[in-house]
């Protein structure tokens, strides 16, 4: 995790060096490194090496509106876009890390509402799904507030909790999103024991089905502080990618959240939020 820190400090640095030429394109993820295995970051560092980290109160998240939606599918919506190519860096930097240490059930997960981990699930899902013959499964495992469904436009007979309640096949809960080539296991209704489902032997053998039938099962988690469940599901995934708002996710829930990860799994930070530079390549 140094590498992940020392490599969001380089950018950051860059960003500042070069805000003239940023250009005001919304909520992007400018910044995000694969961690070499089994390096941890200490919590000291974190003010040190990350600028862009609220030291204040936290901004409460905005509401569901339609703009909020788009948002977390801005990469279906502009495949050619700042931030879609954003999502392709972070996927070649995961691909990098294959030879080492083989994944295929990726968690992405924050330490509180608001970071933008779903527009992290949602985008990282498109863009793996844009590679010929790669199959992907997005998975919304935040069966207190799921958000995959609306933000995708699915409308969905079946989810996650009726998969593992009621026994309901998987098939006729997996949707295909529309105009892609991207299938999601969403959530349709709420459970009343969301953190027992999650911990089920049913959960752990469904994604073992799902990484048998996909090349990439990306998991939107529920936030990593003050519930059991990211914890849970995160150690049966192969790699966890965690997500940072810049200027509003504090410092003390970031260190406290990747204290509750095992730090062996979590393969990189993305900093959602910052400021975007403007690309000095163009076509001709």
């Amino acid at each position: 995790m140094g590498k992940v820190y020392d490599a969001l400090k380089r950018a950051e640095e860059q960003r500042q060096q070069r805000a003239q030429d940023a250009r005001a394109v919304g909520e992007v993820l400018p910044a995000a490194e694969a961690a070499a295995p089994g390096t941890p970051a200490p919590p000291a560092r974190i003010r040190r090496l990350l600028p862009g980290i609220a030291r204040g109160r936290r901004a409460l998240p905005a509401a569901e509106t339609p703009g909020t939606l788009n948002k977390r599918r801005i990469v279906l919506l502009q495949p050619e876009s700042f931030v879609a190519e954003q999502f392709r860096t972070l996927r070649a930097r995961l691909d990098a890390l294959a030879p080492s240490r083989p994944i295929r059930t990726l968690a992405v997960t924050s330490a509180l509402p608001g970071d933008g981990k779903t527009l992290a699930a949602i985008g990282l899902a498109v863009v793996y799904s844009m590679q010929p013959g790669r199959r992907v499964v997005l998975v919304d495992c935040d069966l207190r507030q799921p958000s995959v469904a609306p933000s995708l436009g699915l409308r969905i007979d079946a989810g996650l909790a009726e998969v593992l309640a009621d026994g309901a096949p998987l098939e006729d809960a997996v949707a295909r999103v529309e105009g892609s080539e991207l299938d999601v296991l969403p959530v349709r209704a709420i459970p009343p024991n969301p953190s027992e489902l999650l911990a089920s032997e049913g959960m752990r053998k469904l994604l073992e089905t799902l990484s048998g039938r996909y090349d990439r099962v990306i998991l939107d988690l529920p936030p990593t502080l003050g519930l059991p469940d990211a914890k849970t599901v995160s150690e049966y995934c192969d790699g966890v990618i965690f997500v940072v708002r810049a200027d509003v996710t504090p410092e003390p829930e970031i260190a406290s959240a990747l204290d509750v990860l095992d730090r062996r799994r979590v393969l990189g930070l993305v900093m959602n939020g910052a400021a975007p530079i403007a690309s000095r390549y163009e076509a001709r």
